[in-house]
């Protein structure tokens, strides 16, 4: 992902933010001449046994992820490849009319974070259930409300055989974060007062990022 200067993240941790707020990746693979590249939408958590710290690139990060063993995408996955994750964040629209001058151009502010990777499928069905259950954990924690697995846990045990659980081992990634840093500081609180009074989540969360801009 091209990245230019001004929009790199100002903190490692912003990219990992990003990651675990926004865990629905697309991961994307080489595929056959034929059939072109492999993508799936899946959900990807941190695996809980990596310690970190975190380098600038996320290298040596490890991720979890999960998919059904019936996607095409599954059998076209081989243990050492390397896969593309990408992560989506808040993002909103910019109209030239906040700007308040002329010329001026649209644009779109948005947020994403690449991480690239070497995969590791799972074949032991034991841990593709630690999977799910850390997937869940996490995703309950974060977005849900503490539910309790306990009493779901021989269920998932009959649906397992028909998941595939993976390791990915980041080897680096780029964060981008267009948040109108170009602009002069009053333009940019301009867009930040248009996000913040539209009442929608994304909005309010895309001008949340540009208020902590350094």
């Amino acid at each position: 992902m091209f990245v230019p200067s001004d929009y790199r993240e100002p903190d490692v941790s912003w990219m990992i933010d990003l990651m675990r707020g926004n865990p629905l990746a697309l991961m994307v693979s080489n595929g056959t001449p034929t059939d072109g590249p492999f993508a799936t939408h899946l959900p990807v958590i941190t695996d809980p046994g990596w310690e970190g710290p975190a380098a600038a690139d996320l290298v040596g990060m490890r991720l979890l992820g999960h998919m059904n063993r019936a996607n095409p995408h599954w059998a076209a996955l081989e243990t050492g490849s390397v896969v593309l994750l990408t992560f989506t964040g808040p993002h909103a629209y910019v109209s030239p009319a906040v700007y308040d001058i002329t010329p001026a151009a649209p644009t779109w502010n948005f947020t994403s974070v690449h991480a690239h990777g070497v995969v590791e499928k799972i074949d032991s069905t034991e841990e593709t259930l630690g999977v799910v259950q850390a997937t869940v954990q996490a995703f309950e924690k974060e977005f849900g409300h503490s539910w309790d697995m306990s009493e779901s846990v021989d269920y998932f045990r009959k649906i397992v055989p028909g998941v595939g659980a993976f390791h990915v081992r980041v080897t680096r990634a780029e964060g981008m974060f267009k948040l109108s840093q170009e602009q002069r500081p009053e333009i940019r609180e301009r867009v930040v007062r248009s996000f913040a009074g539209r009442g929608c989540t994304r909005h309010t969360q895309t001008a949340d990022l540009m208020s902590r801009l350094p």
